[in-house]
């Protein structure tokens, strides 16, 4: 059994507003075992889309390289726009040493309500992925429980959008939820399905999966 630990701390200041949530990178970038175009930073996976996207959307000219350049581009480009990483899993155990949200086990989550409480600026966590098993909103709904909390739906259409509520002392502080599209090859299958998707694609047979979540992801980030 491989012990999965994440590899990074959460990347949040003060000034953050925007969380992105996903699970757990590639075990490679655990054990420091990294490919060729590998980051060794959050959603650093050559096979990632994450960067890509952002990339594409903010203009930034990333180096996609196991360099220091590569990583500082990224924290940069977070510290600048006020967006922070804090994906959900802590640690988690997998018979098969592979990537797959299905295949983790014994998953043990960060208090990512603490963070919301010691962050007060944060009013949107992006979810990259639903609320599928193991998935960060599947997850994130189980650790709300543990604090009596839960999500609201203010939409179904995809993205599916949710808001949580705390009542503080203070007033009602409102958080909106934003599950994503994966940025996988694993959910490209997904994509296709989607009616919107197919709409573009038949107006313009080059659109791709990952064009699709540029126009998805920009609305948000």
């Amino acid at each position: 059994m491989f012990l999965h630990q994440h590899p990074y701390p959460p990347f949040i200041t003060e000034n953050t507003t925007k969380l992105i949530v996903g699970t757990l990178p590639p075990p490679r970038f655990s054990t420091g075992e990294f490919k060729e175009g590998d980051v060794d930073f959050c959603y650093g996976s050559r096979d990632g889309q994450l960067w890509q996207i952002l990339n594409r959307i903010f203009k930034l000219n990333l180096v996609f390289e196991t360099t220091d350049e590569a990583v500082q581009q990224r924290k940069d480009f977070l510290l600048k726009y006020n967006i922070g990483v804090c994906d959900i899993v802590a640690s988690a155990e997998r018979a098969k040493i592979d990537a797959s949200d299905l295949g983790m086990t014994r998953i043990k989550c960060r208090d990512l309500v603490g963070y919301l409480k010691q962050y007060p600026k944060i009013d949107t966590l992006l979810f990259t992925g639903g609320n599928s098993k193991n998935g960060p909103e599947y997850l994130f709904r189980r650790h709300l429980k543990d604090y009596g909390l839960k999500l609201n739906a203010l939409s179904d259409e995809v993205p599916r959008i949710h808001e949580l509520k705390f009542d503080l002392e203070m007033g009602v502080r409102r958080i909106k939820t934003v599950s994503l599209i994966a940025p996988s090859g694993a959910a490209n299958r997904a994509v296709g399905a989607i009616p919107k998707y197919k709409t573009l694609k038949k107006k313009n047979p080059e659109f791709n999966t990952i064009d699709f979540r540029v126009l998805q992801y920009a609305e948000y980030f």
